[in-house]
C-alpha cells in the first residue's frame, strides 16, 4: 500500500490515473469532473425550513411562547394573535436578515477562492482550485497552499510546511516521487507534480471531520453582549419588583405574568445578534467592492481602531514597474555578458517582477540564443536570490546567479578588498538616488564565483501614495515603511512620499535584540518613534509588531510572502496586498485585490463608519430600554394601573425593530482618530437620554390627565403613541455626536422606515379597528409637537454629555488654562 514513506512510482501513479506529464486536455478534464466532483471539503447544509424553525426555539422565543400560551389561558385573543404575530415577525426578520449576510459572506468567500496552475490541451493556465481533477498536472512554488493530493514529478525540491495536518513544526523536504497534501503550504522551491486525489478524498478531506475551528469573538462583539446581559439584568430586577408589589395589592397572577413577560421581551435586545451580522457583512461586501476582503468579520473593530500601518514599499507604496537603468559591468565584462546572465536567471512562467523586468530589457533574443535554461532554483526570501544551471551553446555548463547585491557579494568570495569597496560604494550611490540593484555572477561546473556586475532598478513611487498618507495621518494613522532595500533606498522613497526620512535598519537591531518583546522599553520606544524599517526580513516583521503591540498600538501589518504569514497573524490587522501568495492571504484579515496604500485607507475609513453604527445600536438600545422599563414599573408603582397595554408593548416592538434593521445602511459620522470601545461614554450617554425620556414620557401622562382629561385606556393609547414616535426620533439624535440637524444625514432607507414606521403608528391610533381605544387627530398631532420640542432638548444634553466626557466645556477649560499657569515664587 502507497504511503508517504512508501510512495508509488511516478509511472504507476500516471499509468493509474490514465495521465502523463502532458496533463489531461479540457474534454477528459471536464469529464472527470462530474465523476469525482469539485475539488472541496463538503459542508453541511442547513436546510432553510430547520434554520427558520431555530427561530423559534431558544430562551427569548420561549418567554414569547410561554406569554402566548398565557394569554391563551386568560382568554386575551387579541393579545394572543399579536404576541403569535410578534414571533412569527421576529422568526422572519432574523431568517431574512441571517440569509443577507450569510449571502454576503459567500459572496467574499468567492472572491477569496484559490487559483491553481494547470496544464491542460499543452498549455498552462490558471483555474480555480475548485475545478482540478486527479490526473491534472500542477506547477507549484513558494507561497502555494497545496490545492489538492499531489505526487511530485519534476524539478529539485520543495519545503513543505505540514503543521497544519502532521503537527511537525519544521519544514518537510519533499523531491522527486514523493507525495504532498492538500492544505499544506510552500516554503521554498518549485515542482512539477500530478494531482493523484481531490475534495473529501484527499487526506485533509477524509481528516476534516475531525477538525472544529473555533472563531474568536471580538472585544466589540463582546461589549455589545455585556450590553444585552447588563439590559436582561435591569429588565429582570425590575420586574421582580414589579410582581412582587403588584401581588400585594392583589393584582391577578396570571395576567401579571404575562404583562411581565411581554415587558421583559421587549425590553431585551431581540434584534441585537441579527442587527450585529448584517452591520459587520454588509460592510464587508461594501469593502469587497473597494477591492478589499475581509476574511473574519471581527477584524473591522481592529482596522477602525488601526493606529499604525506598517506598510510594504513594493507595490504598494511604489507602482511596482520596475524597469532597468544604466548596467554597471565589472572590469572585463561587457554589459551584454551581465544581461544575458541575470536574463538565464530568470523565469518568465514565474511571473516575478524583477524577472518580468529582467528579460524585456532583453531587446535582442539573439543575446540568449543557443543558451538553454536546465535547472532553475526561484528566489526565496531567506536566500535573496535565484539561480539556474544552464547549457552554452559549446554545450559548456554554467551556473548563474542574480540577487540581492550583499549576498552576491558573499558568493563571490574572492574579490580584492578595494574592489569589494568601490562596488559597495557605487551600490550606496545608486540607493541614494532611488535605486534598487541586483548583483549578477557566474561560475563553471568547477570554478569559483565570478562577480559580473549591477543591474540597476528604479521602482517609482505612485502617483496617489504621497496624498494618501497624508489622508492617512489626517485620520490618525501613522504609516511606517517597511522594504528589504538598504537604507538609503529607503530615505530616499521616504522623502518623496512625506513619510520622514527616520529609519532603522532593521537587520542590526534585531541582530543585538533577537527577542524585542524582552528587549528594554527605550528600544521599543524607538522602533514605535521611527519612520520606516530597511533591510527587513520576514521574521523581522513578526518582531516589529510584537514591539508596537507591547508599547499599546493596534498594529497594521502588509505583507505578500510565505515568510510574512507568522506577522501577519500576529497583527491587530494582517493585510494581505494584491498578488500574495495564498499562505499570506490565509493568514491575514484583510485581502487586497488592488494595488496601492489608498485601498487601505478606504477600507480604514468604512471599518469606522460600520464601528459608528454599531455604536449608535447600543446607544439607541440601553435608552430604549431605560425608556419603557424605567417609566413602565415606576408609573405602575405611583399610579397603580397599567400605563401601557400588553397589546401595545408588542406593537411597539413592531414599529421598532424594522427600522432598526436599516441602521445597517445608515451614513455615519467619519471619526478622524482611530476608534476603540468605550464603555463609559456609551453608558452614560445612554443612561441621560433614558432618564429624560422618562422624565418626557412622565410629562406627557400628566398633560393626557390634566389637560386632555383622559380615562385610562385612551391615556394608555396616548402614551404608546408617544414611545412609538420618541423612539426614533432618539435613534436620530443617538447616531451622532453632532447636532442631529447636521450633516451627515440618515441614509434613505434608515430615514423612510422610520417615517412610514410612525405614520402607521399614527394612523394606528386613530384608526385602531377595534384594538385599542382610539385618539382624535388633535391629540396625534399634540403628541407629535411634544415628542418634536424634546428631542431638541434630548440633542442639547448629548452635546452636553459628550463635551463633558472630552473635558471641553468651560469650566474644564478655565481649569486646564490653571494648570498651565506658572507657579509664583516660592517663600
Amino acid at each position: 500500500m502507497a504511503t508517504e514513506k512508501n510512495p508509488p512510482s511516478i509511472a504507476g501513479t500516471l499509468g493509474q490515473l490514465q495521465s502523463s506529464a502532458a496533463g489531461l486536455n479540457q474534454t477528459e478534464a471536464e469529464k472527470r469532473l462530474q465523476q469525482y466532483g469539485p475539488n472541496a471539503l463538503q459542508e453541511e447544509k442547513i436546510s432553510p425550513l430547520r434554520r427558520l424553525f431555530g427561530y423559534f426555539w431558544g430562551p427569548i422565543p420561549w418567554m414569547i411562547e410561554v406569554a402566548a400560551l398565557l394569554s391563551l389561558l386568560v382568554q386575551h385573543w387579541a393579545d394572543f394573535t399579536i404576541i403569535m404575530l410578534l414571533l412569527c415577525f421576529n422568526a422572519a426578520i432574523g431568517f431574512w436578515q441571517e440569509y443577507k449576510a450569510a449571502n454576503a459572506l459567500e459572496a467574499l468567500k468567492n472572491q477569496l477562492a484559490l487559483k491553481a496552475r494547470v496544464l491542460r490541451d499543452g498549455l498552462w493556465e490558471e483555474i480555480a482550485a475548485t475545478q482540478l481533477v486527479p490526473g491534472d498536472v500542477l506547477r507549484i512554488r513558494l507561497g502555494d497552499i497545496v490545492p489538492a493530493d499531489v505526487q511530485l514529478l519534476d524539478g529539485d525540491y520543495l519545503s513543505v510546511d505540514q503543521s497544519a495536518l502532521t503537527g511537525e513544526s519544521l519544514p518537510v523536504s519533499k523531491k522527486t516521487g514523493d507525495l504532498a497534501y492538500s492544505g499544506t503550504i510552500v516554503k521554498q522551491g518549485e515542482m512539477l507534480a500530478v494531482v493523484t486525489a481531490t475534495g473529501m478524498h484527499t487526506f485533509f478531506g477524509k481528516t476534516a471531520g475531525m477538525v472544529q475551528q473555533a472563531g474568536a469573538v471580538s472585544h466589540f462583539q463582546k461589549a455589545v453582549l455585556r450590553i444585552g446581559d447588563y439590559l436582561i439584568y435591569i429588565a429582570l430586577g425590575l420586574v421582580a419588583v414589579l410582581i412582587t408589589v403588584e401581588l400585594f395589592r392583589g393584582e391577578f397572577f396570571l395576567t401579571l405574568l404575562q404583562f411581565a413577560l411581554i415587558l421583559t421581551v421587549a425590553s431585551i435586545p431581540v434584534a441585537m445578534p441579527a442587527v450585529l451580522s448584517v452591520t459587520m457583512a454588509l460592510g464587508a461586501l461594501k469593502l469587497s467592492r473597494m477591492r478589499a476582503i475581509v476574511t473574519r468579520l471581527e477584524s473591522i473593530e481592529e482596522m477602525a481602531g488601526m493606529q499604525i500601518l506598517c506598510s510594504d514599499k513594493t507595490g504598494t507604496l511604489t507602482q511596482n514597474r520596475l524597469t532597468l537603468g544604466e548596467i554597471e559591468a565589472a572590469a572585463g565584462i561587457s554589459k551584454d555578458d551581465v544581461l544575458r546572465a541575470a536574463a538565464l536567471a530568470s523565469k518568465a512562467e514565474d511571473q516575478d517582477s524583477i524577472d518580468l523586468a529582467v528579460l524585456a530589457a532583453v531587446g535582442n533574443q539573439q543575446l540568449l540564443a543557443g543558451w538553454q535554461q536546465q535547472h532553475f532554483t526561484p528566489f526565496d526570501p531567506v536566500g535573496k536570490r535565484t539561480e539556474a544551471q544552464v547549457q552554452a551553446p559549446d554545450g559548456s555548463v554554467w551556473t548563474v546567479s542574480k540577487g540581492a547585491p550583499q549576498v552576491i557579494l558573499g558568493l563571490c568570495s574572492g574579490l580584492p578588498p578595494a574592489q569589494l569597496q568601490a562596488l559597495q560604494a557605487q551600490i550606496e550611490s545608486l540607493a541614494q538616488t532611488g535605486y534598487r540593484t541586483l548583483g549578477v555572477a557566474r561560475k563553471t561546473a568547477t570554478g569559483d564565483w565570478e562577480f559580473l556586475g549591477i543591474v540597476p532598478l528604479f521602482d517609482p513611487p505612485r502617483e496617489d501614495s504621497k496624498d494618501t498618507i497624508a489622508q492617512a495621518h489626517a485620520h490618525g494613522i501613522a504609516v511606517k515603511m517597511v522594504t528589504g532595500d538598504n537604507v538609503a533606498i529607503a530615505k530616499e522613497i521616504a522623502g518623496q512620499l512625506g513619510l520622514g526620512t527616520g529609519i532603522l535598519p532593521a537587520d542590526q537591531i534585531f541582530a543585538v535584540h533577537a527577542d524585542v518583546r524582552q528587549s528594554a522599553p527605550e528600544l521599543r520606544r524607538k522602533i514605535a518613534a521611527a519612520d520606516g524599517f530597511a533591510q527587513v526580513f520576514p521574521e523581522h516583521k513578526y518582531g516589529i509588531v510584537k514591539a508596537l503591540q507591547a508599547e499599546g498600538y493596534l498594529v497594521g501589518m502588509t505583507g505578500d510572502g510565505v515568510n510574512d504569514a507568522p506577522a501577519l497573524k500576529q497583527a491587530d490587522v494582517g493585510i494581505a496586498v494584491s498578488e500574495a501568495t495564498d499562505a499570506a492571504r490565509a493568514a491575514a484579515a484583510l485581502v487586497l485585490m488592488a494595488p496601492g496604500l489608498n485601498v487601505i485607507i478606504s477600507a480604514i475609513e468604512e471599518a469606522r463608519r460600520i464601528f459608528e453604527r454599531m455604536n449608535s445600536y447600543a446607544i439607541y438600545r440601553i435608552v430604549e430600554t431605560i425608556r419603557i422599563m424605567v417609566f413602565v414599573v415606576l408609573a405602575m408603582l405611583a399610579f397603580n394601573f397599567y400605563p401601557i397595554t400588553a397589546i401595545m408593548i408588542i406593537l411597539l416592538a413592531f414599529f421598532n425593530d424594522i427600522p432598526i434593521m436599516a441602521i445597517a445602511t445608515d451614513n455615519t459620522w467619519l471619526d478622524p482618530k482611530p476608534v476603540r470601545w468605550d464603555m463609559r461614554r456609551v453608558l452614560t450617554v445612554s443612561t441621560v437620554l433614558g432618564l429624560i425620556g422618562v422624565v418626557e414620557t412622565f410629562g406627557m401622562m400628566l398633560i393626557a390627565m390634566d389637560l386632555f382629561h383622559m380615562d385610562i385606556p385612551h391615556l394608555q393609547t396616548l402614551i404608546f403613541l408617544k414611545l412609538a414616535v420618541a423612539g426614533h426620533l432618539t435613534l436620530f439624535i443617538a447616531r451622532t455626536r453632532k447636532p442631529f440637524l447636521q450633516r451627515p444625514w440618515p441614509s434613505a432607507t434608515l430615514l423612510w422606515s422610520a417615517i412610514i414606521t410612525k405614520a402607521a403608528a399614527t394612523l394606528f391610533v386613530v384608526y385602531p379597528m377595534g384594538l385599542v381605544p382610539s385618539v382624535g387627530w388633535a391629540e396625534a398631532g399634540a403628541v407629535w409637537g411634544y415628542c418634536i420640542v424634546w428631542i431638541f432638548i434630548e440633542d442639547w444634553a448629548k452635546l452636553r454629555v459628550y463635551k463633558h466626557l472630552e473635558f471641553n466645556t468651560p469650566r474644564h477649560r478655565h481649569f486646564l488654562r490653571t494648570l498651565r499657569k506658572p507657579l509664583g515664587p516660592v517663600a
